[in-house]
C-alpha cells in the first residue's frame, strides 16, 4: 500500500496532524507514506518509520507555481491513496494531477459535527481520516520520533516567536523576568527561528541585566530535528500558541502557554496533561489577526511574568512529588 500526504504548510499544524496520521496507518499498518509538504513540516517525519519519501514542497519560491505542482504530482509516482490536510487550490491540483485511484481533500465544513460542537484541530483532523476510513477511531495523542536530548540539570525552555504575527507574541522582557525568577532552580534555554533571533537577543541582554548567566540561546541554531529533540529534554517550557508549543505538547512538557489572539479551544495543547493556558478573555478576542487591530495588545499585556512564575512554580512542584 504506498499512500501520499499532503500535510500542513505550517508547523504547529504538521504536528497536530500527527494522531490523524497512526488512525491511519491503524487501518493500513503496511503502508509505504510519501510525505508533501513545506520544508519545516516535511522534517518532523523524516524519522517516521512508514515514511520512504519527503517532497519538499517549494512552488511558491518563484515561476509558474501551476507548472511546478504538476512536475511534484508526475513525478511522485503512482500511490494507491492520496490525501491532503490542506484545502488550497494548489492542493487540489496537487491531487487531481496525481497518479491515484482514490484522492481525498481536507474541508472544515464537511467535517461531522454536532449543531454547537467545538471541535479541537487535531479532531478535525481525525475526522477527516475517520470518513475516509469509515473507522470512528478519535484522537489520539500527538506522535513524534525524535528522542529527547538530555540536559545536565533541569532545563527551563522559553520561545517567545510565534510565526503567525506579533499579535500572539509575549514580551522578551516578561520571557526574561519569568526566565530569571526560575533561574537559581533551571538552566534556560532561548529558542526561536532564524528570524526571531532579535527578540531572543533581547531577552539574552535582559537575562545578562539580571544577573543569570546559566541560559543558552539557540534561535536561529537548530533544525527542526534538533529543535524537537531539545523540546522534549525540557523540565519546563513557557511558549506563545506556536509550533514549538505543540512540539512541547506531543512529549508532554509541563508547558504554560500564552494565548492572545486565537482560539484557545482550537489549538491550544492536545493531551497534555501538565499543560497550562494563560490568556485574558476579552471582548475583542479571539481577533484572529496577525497584528492588534485596536493598537492595544491588551490580551497579551494583561498577562504578568508574576503570573507566568507562578504557573512555572505549580508545574515543578508536581512535578518532584510525583
Amino acid at each position: 500500500m504506498k499512500i501520499v500526504i499532503e500535510i500542513p504548510r505550517w508547523l504547529g499544524d504538521s504536528v497536530m496532524v500527527t494522531p490523524a496520521i497512526e488512525n491511519l496507518l491503524a487501518s493500513y499498518p503496511d503502508a509505504k507514506l510519501t510525505i508533501f509538504g513545506s520544508q519545516v513540516s516535511c522534517e518532523l517525519f523524516r524519522e517516521h518509520p512508514n515514511v520512504e519519501r519527503l517532497i519538499v514542497d517549494k512552488s511558491r519560491d518563484g515561476g509558474t507555481r501551476a507548472a511546478k505542482i504538476y512536475s511534484y504530482a508526475k513525478s511522485a509516482g503512482r500511490f494507491d491513496l492520496a490525501l491532503s490536510f490542506r484545502s488550497h487550490l494548489y492542493s487540489r491540483l496537487f491531487l487531481f494531477f496525481l497518479s491515484s485511484p482514490k484522492r481525498y481533500i481536507y474541508s472544515r465544513r464537511k467535517i461531522a459535527h454536532k449543531r454547537g460542537e467545538v471541535l479541537h484541530q487535531v479532531e478535525r483532523y481525525s475526522r477527516f481520516v475517520d470518513y475516509i476510513t469509515g473507522i470512528e477511531r478519535g484522537a489520539g495523542d500527538l506522535k513524534l520520533h525524535y528522542r529527547p536530548y538530555r540536559y545536565e540539570r533541569p532545563t527551563l525552555g522559553i520561545n517567545p516567536g510565534a510565526t503567525y504575527g506579533s499579535a500572539k507574541r509575549w514580551y522578551p522582557q516578561r520571557f526574561a523576568e519569568a526566565a530569571a525568577a526560575m533561574s537559581e532552580s533551571h538552566d534556560i534555554v532561548i529558542f526561536g527561528s532564524a528570524q526571531e533571533r532579535d527578540i531572543a537577543r533581547d531577552i539574552a541582554l535582559c537575562l545578562e541585566e539580571r544577573g543569570v548567566k546559566n541560559y543558552s540561546n539557540l534561535a536561529g541554531e537548530t533544525d527542526i530535528a534538533e529543535l524537537c529533540s531539545h523540546i522534549a529534554g525540557l523540565s519546563l517550557f513557557v511558549t506563545a500558541d506556536s509550533g514549538p508549543m505543540h512540539i512541547a505538547a506531543a512529549y508532554k512538557i509541563p508547558t504554560v502557554a500564552i494565548f492572545g489572539p486565537t482560539k484557545h479551544r482550537e489549538t491550544a495543547q492536545w493531551r497534555n496533561p501538565d499543560g497550562i493556558i494563560l490568556r485574558r478573555d476579552m471582548d475583542c478576542a479571539p481577533c484572529m489577526k496577525r497584528e492588534c487591530p485596536l493598537k492595544t495588545h491588551e490580551c497579551m499585556k494583561a498577562i504578568g511574568a508574576q503570573e507566568v512564575v507562578a504557573q512555572l512554580q505549580k508545574l515543578a512542584s508536581r512535578a518532584q512529588k510525583r
